[in-house]
């Protein structure tokens, strides 16, 4: 049965090729904003799974995977900054905070309809940045694609004074722990 990414995220892409399995990947076209008085978490869940049923009504014999991430501070959510100059406003909010990025995992099978849902979150404590640390850092990194406009995979790690959770994958956008979870439950044999 074929494996689906329903992203065309560079980093989850990398994320899911770390577990050596064969999948193609596909753009689910869906409108991803929050709905009124929805928790971040419950967000992050929706949008992963409506992710992949989008792919899934289209590739009846698939497992397909979706997988959405929302950051926020309080009631204020970080999304991706698409500019310079809004990447460098999140991070000065962002600093010597201590910020959640949900991040759900969703699998369907599109043959049985069989749906699996997981939300890892994430609590990143940011450093006291000033604002020459944050603009070096958006000028060298230019993290414009990524929620909340740190990139813990690249440079992004040294802004952080901590973090914790169950698996350091979620944060940057797949969790692959509870991933791999989900294929072993439909059949996938995993090393």
């Amino acid at each position: 049965m074929p494996l689906i990414l329903a992203s065309t995220s560079i980093y989850r892409r990398q994320l899911l090729e770390r577990l050596g399995i064969p999948f193609t990947v596909g753009r689910p076209d869906i409108d991803e904003s929050p709905l009124d008085g929805e928790a971040p978490a419950r967000t992050a869940e929706r949008l992963a799974v409506a992710k992949a049923r989008v792919l899934a009504d289209q590739h009846p014999d698939a497992l397909v995977i979706g997988s959405d991430q929302v950051a926020h501070l309080g009631a204020h959510r970080f999304g991706k900054p698409g500019t310079v100059e809004n990447a460098v406003a999140q991070l000065q909010q962002m600093r010597g905070q201590r910020v959640v990025f949900h991040t759900a995992v969703a699998l369907i099978n599109s043959r049985t309809g069989h749906t699996q849902l997981a939300g890892v979150p994430t609590t990143v404590h940011f450093r006291d940045l000033s604002d020459a640390e944050i603009i070096r850092y958006v000028d060298k990194e230019m993290p414009l694609d990524c929620a909340g406009a740190a990139k813990a995979e690249g440079l992004g790690i040294s802004l952080l004074e901590a973090l914790s959770g169950d698996d350091p994958t979620a944060l940057i956008g797949l969790p692959l722990i509870a991933l791999s979870r989900m294929l072993r439950a439909e059949g996938i044999e995993l090393p």
